[in-house]
């Protein structure tokens, strides 16, 4: 009975208590002997590749808080949020930095974490916290609590002082962490990384080999490596020609298949991370395979904008609604949103043909699309125009039968 207490104990923990990931403990040790920690993994350059490409892109997103009234929707730059989310989280960060951290986290660790400031009932900043710091447990009231230490003070939080953004996996105690199930993984790609390390150690490998038919006297074997060091690898000698004597031939080493096919491995292990980020090889600068998905790279760029950012946008999105807005926020229609035209700002042939489309069927203004260039509104511009020929169906008609008249009456 005793062991089978124990066991429901440990399920029970497991399903209410999620601990503080211990980076180096063995149960983050890979299948290739490698530790796998958050500096460990950011050490591979595909890692940190597509981790700064996904935090920095969402963070340089504009973060908007609109409020709807009789069916229009404006940015509603009074509410308090406004500053907090838009311009500066807190006193030491902008906005950039603070959402940077966040995305970074949540692709690491699979959660990011804020402690909420408030003054007088009010939300007035937004601290980040170390996702590696703090463990979650579900008290008995339903509610969730949080702890960590950090500079030596104890924290103590409830999911009421805390914003807490879940990655992929939807626990409410935490998403999964990107370390853990892909410690095997980085733990490969940081283990080839010091095999090629290893060869290249004092510089470039050997390229050619001395080849004596017979077996040399310790005398000649030292006179060969020092003659050999002398002519063949002084920086001032580099480029000139070597000269054999005593039955020496000069033999170029060619690349081995061993050395080869670590050369693959650490192609292949670009390619597993960026599977496991969502991110196409391509945009780290992985162009073996650029295309492989789609027509091309623009397929796949817009696949990356699709696929992977977007999903990741709706999550901060809906947590950021449902832990900061109050009821009476809900009530009078503020909503949380990324500005996506953010991602069209260095594409000036793409952003021209959005408003060329968008004011051609009168769904924009010409005031409207100036704004978002950072123009001063014209005279005229508030009224929505759109193309004459654009009429319903039955009027195209009269339309038709109206010109055929004018044509005979010429």
């Amino acid at each position: 009975m005793n062991i089978l207490r124990k066991m429901a104990d440990i399920v029970m923990r497991r399903l209410t208590v999620r601990e503080p990931d211990d980076w180096y403990s063995d149960a983050m040790r890979g299948d290739a002997g490698e530790v796998v920690t958050d500096t460990s993994v950011l050490a591979l350059s595909a890692v940190w590749a597509c981790v700064n490409l996904i935090s920095g892109t969402i963070a340089s997103l504009p973060l908007m808080v609109y409020q709807t009234r009789n069916g229009t929707r404006e940015i509603a730059r009074d509410h308090p949020l406004y500053r907090i989310l838009h311009d500066s989280p807190n006193y030491d960060q902008t906005s950039v930095d603070f959402w940077e951290f966040v995305c970074a986290s949540i692709e690491l660790w699979g959660n990011a974490y804020a402690r909420i400031e408030r003054s007088n009932g009010r939300i007035v900043g937004l601290v980040p916290v170390a996702p590696a710091l703090v463990s979650v447990r579900r008290l008995g009231n339903g509610s969730l609590e949080y702890r960590w230490t950090e500079d030596g003070k104890p924290y103590v939080e409830t999911d009421r002082t805390m914003l807490h953004v879940r990655g992929f996996g939807g626990n409410p105690l935490g998403g999964m962490s990107t370390l853990t199930f892909g410690r095997n993984a980085f733990s490969l790609a940081r283990a080839v990384d010091k095999a090629a390390g290893a060869t290249f150690k004092n510089g470039m490998r050997p390229s050619v080999q001395l080849v004596f038919e017979k077996w040399l006297t310790p005398e000649q074997r030292a006179l060969a490596k020092s003659k050999m060091t002398e002519e063949y690898l002084g920086a001032m000698n580099a480029g000139r020609p070597w000269i054999a004597e005593g039955g020496a031939k000069v033999e170029a080493i060619s690349l081995n298949p061993e050395d080869a096919q670590m050369l693959q491995s650490r192609g292949f292990s670009v390619e597993e991370i960026c599977r496991f980020f969502g991110v196409p090889p391509f945009m780290v600068g992985h162009t073996e395979k650029s295309t492989s998905w789609g027509t091309g790279l623009e397929q796949q760029t817009l696949g990356f904008q699709k696929f992977t950012l977007r999903r990741r946008l709706k999550r901060i999105e809906q947590a950021l609604e449902k832990q900061l807005l109050t009821p009476q926020d809900r009530a009078a229609g503020i909503t949380i949103e990324f500005n996506l035209e953010g991602l069209l700002r260095a594409d000036s042939a793409g952003r021209a043909r959005f408003y060329q489309q968008m004011t051609a069927i009168g769904a924009m203004t010409i005031n409207e699309v100036r704004a978002l260039e950072n123009l001063p509104p014209v005279e005229g511009g508030d009224v929505p125009r759109m193309q004459m020929q654009n009429v319903p169906i039955t009027e195209g008609d009269r339309e038709t039968v109206r010109q055929i008249i004018a044509e005979e009456q010429e």
